[in-house]
């Protein structure tokens, strides 16, 4: 079955491949196993292997065998490495960087990304979204909420806004803006599903 490909940005054959790209690129010096990659895409583990495949022969990943597990990391020797990097993350990283940056931020039950991105990432088309919104759910200390969102926007060289709502509110969702976010596009990053 041909898929289309991701309105976040079109020149991806599919949401998968800039996924998986987003994923070695966040950390090129990181070896995943292809079953690693299939758990956090949510993808087949055959899928994944064959767009590990394609990424491979167009030498924008590379990969080695220790037995039968095979290891995939980013292709750093490849003259198109930093700009495609660059652009994969600021495309498809959010998700990878969010949850990254927000991961030990206490008091929080939930990360989810909203918004334009979400909405883009989730196949809504539209316009390029200009920035991430992160809703956390839950108590956080607003000062390491904010200092998690600046190193995010750091890595993804676009601005990163946060939304708190506590785990009651969220609950009830029985004010405007609460109902307003629980109606759009959600991407849950933490914990994953």
């Amino acid at each position: 079955m041909r898929t289309a490909p991701p309105p976040l940005l079109p020149v991806f054959r599919s949401r998968l491949q800039g996924d998986v790209l987003a994923l070695v690129c966040a950390d090129p010096a990181r070896e995943w196993t292809i079953e690693e990659l299939a758990d956090r895409t949510r993808q087949p583990y055959q899928t994944v292997a064959g767009e590990v495949r394609r990424l491979s022969v167009a030498a924008l990943l590379t990969t080695r065998s220790i037995g039968r597990t095979k290891l995939v990391r980013a292709d750093e020797t490849n003259p198109y490495f930093e700009p495609l990097a660059r652009l994969v993350s600021m495309s498809f990283g959010p998700q990878v960087v969010v949850a990254e940056e927000f991961a030990d931020l206490a008091g929080v039950d939930q990360v989810v990304v909203v918004g334009s991105w979400a909405a883009r990432y989730l196949g809504e088309p539209g316009p390029p979204p200009n920035d991430v919104d992160v809703l956390l759910v839950g108590s956080p200390d607003r000062d390491d909420a904010y200092a998690a969102a600046g190193r995010a926007q750091d890595r993804l060289g676009r601005e990163v806004n946060v939304i708190v709502r506590t785990t009651d509110q969220w609950a009830r969702a029985d004010d405007a803006f609460t109902l307003q976010l629980r109606g759009a596009a959600l991407l849950r990053v933490l914990p994953r599903a």
